[in-house]
């Protein structure tokens, strides 16, 4: 995000009652000592730290987190940490037993933010450290004492770095949840986040020993997340998150509430120069930027801010008769198209099975006329975001139902110009889609950030276009 939507969105959050926004940098923050960390889109020294006397002058506290663990790609894709690695090719985890070297790496890191941000907090990650015990040197370690003296003894070092620095650690919840004894010997000032997305809460181990730890706990449920990307937003799902864990949480005597918002999957795609050489790191999922889910982000205010569970079907339909001028029948169709074909599809199945690929499409372009119906008379600009997202599911689908027929091993290859000309009309259509989004985004997204994301997100439909043409010539 520009500087300005950041400080747009932070005044949204202090006018909401928000006292606090966690900055998850990752390779945009530009250390001063580790100059291949900070990626072609990172924002200046002068503007973080703007940024952050900007959010603590309106009283709103901006904690930086720092993975420290897993999810550190960004970093150890780089030789100068190669010997921090758990895996020389999945180079996404810090080894756990490289605790010298780690100590030294992130009490660098953490210094540097401390420099330029006021909290007394440093969130250190911790969360879906995927690797764990995968090493020949964690193996045996695991084989002593078990993955959660693994975990919990290099945790417990990074949390004690924090302390020994003057901050509170916080870290996410799900690994010390799977394995309890990580858990012991954590110093007093550590802070728990339990997210959970809309699942049970015994899903990533038993909740009572984190009721029972002693530490101070937050919540926390998503507004994006899995599976939304590009060409699905389950909006059902996280409203329904909204509305059941918040008061969950507050039942469980939770001393804070963090809203997290997804903008990628956290994993990601190498592009190799040669078998060790790395030229970049993408996102294996990207999502529709924050710039299309005020809707959601309103929802959470709203939620945080009263007692009882928030009652969905009533706020979208205020919200939109409020916001966008829709009548009383209009903001019931609304949210009936918004929350309509939420199904993912991987490898040609779809998440329901009783649907099919064509009924999933079918249905996308049902959405798809539905919000052109719609004739919003204020705030229409926000408006647009839904119809641009409901055109980009429904291009997508209809590519999903060519690879679909090609994939069938009943192909019939006098089928090859229909699926030609299917997809040059699905190609014609970029141009406007990227233009309209462009146009949308141009004060939320860097130019060059939106230029790589209509890239990313076309290159299927021009990829198979080029492999059909070829056949058929």
């Amino acid at each position: 995000m520009k500087m300005p939507a950041l400080k747009k969105f932070a005044k949204q959050l202090k006018d909401n009652g928000m006292n606090t926004l966690i900055m998850e940098w990752e390779a945009t923050y530009p250390f001063q000592n580790h100059p291949l960390i900070p990626n072609q889109f990172a924002y200046s020294r002068e503007e973080v730290k703007e940024f952050v006397g900007y959010c603590e002058g309106m009283g709103v506290d901006v904690i930086p987190l720092q993975q420290s663990f897993g999810h550190v790609e960004y970093i150890l894709r780089h030789y100068r940490y190669k010997d921090l690695r758990e895996d020389q090719k999945d180079y996404s985890q810090i080894n756990p037993l490289k605790e010298d070297l780690a100590k030294e790496l992130f009490t660098d890191l953490f210094k540097d933010m401390i420099s330029t941000h006021q909290s007394e907090y440093i969130h250190i990650g911790g969360d879906e450290t995927y690797l764990l015990g995968h090493s020949k040197e964690s193996q045996k370690k695991v084989a002593e004492v078990g993955k959660g003296r693994l975990y919990g003894d290099y945790i417990k070092l990074l949390c004690e770095l924090v302390v020994s620095l003057g901050k509170k650690p916080v870290l996410w919840a799900d690994i010390a949840l799977k394995y309890p004894d990580a858990l012991k010997g954590l110093p007093k000032e550590t802070v728990f986040v339990d997210w959970n997305y809309g699942w049970d809460i015994n899903m990533f181990g038993k909740h009572e020993n984190l009721l029972n730890s002693g530490f101070e706990i937050w919540g926390a449920p998503s507004l994006r997340s899995h599976p939304d990307n590009y060409f699905i937003t389950q909006w059902e799902k996280h409203f329904r998150n909204i509305r059941e864990f918040i008061p969950l949480a507050r039942g469980f005597g939770y001393q804070g509430m963090v809203i997290t918002s997804w903008s990628t999957s956290g994993l990601y795609s190498s592009y190799w120069e040669s078998p060790k050489d790395i030229v970049e790191l993408y996102p294996v999922r990207r999502v529709y930027p924050l710039s299309g889910f005020n809707l959601l982000v309103e929802a959470y205010f709203k939620a945080a801010n009263q007692e009882k569970p928030l009652e969905v079907d009533a706020f979208v339909r205020k919200y939109a008769q409020e916001n966008y001028g829709l009548s009383s029948e209009e903001s019931i169709r609304f949210w009936k198209v918004l929350g309509a074909n939420p199904y993912e599809i991987n490898q040609g199945v779809v998440s329901d099975p009783k649907l099919s690929i064509r009924e999933v499409k079918d249905s996308a372009i049902w959405v798809q006329n539905e919000m052109k119906r719609f004739n919003p008379i204020k705030n229409k600009e926000e408006f647009k975001h839904y119809q641009l997202m409901s055109d980009i599911r429904a291009r997508y689908l209809v590519y999903m139902d060519v690879e679909e027929e090609l994939n069938s091993k009943t192909f019939d290859n006098t089928r090859l110009p229909v699926l030609i000309k299917t997809l040059k009309g699905l190609l014609d259509q970029e141009k406007e889609l990227n233009a309209r989004f462009m146009a949308l985004n141009k004060d939320f997204l860097f130019e060059e950030e939106i230029a790589q994301e209509d890239f990313l997100r076309n290159s299927k439909i021009q990829l198979l276009y080029n492999r059909l043409t070829r056949l058929a010539n």
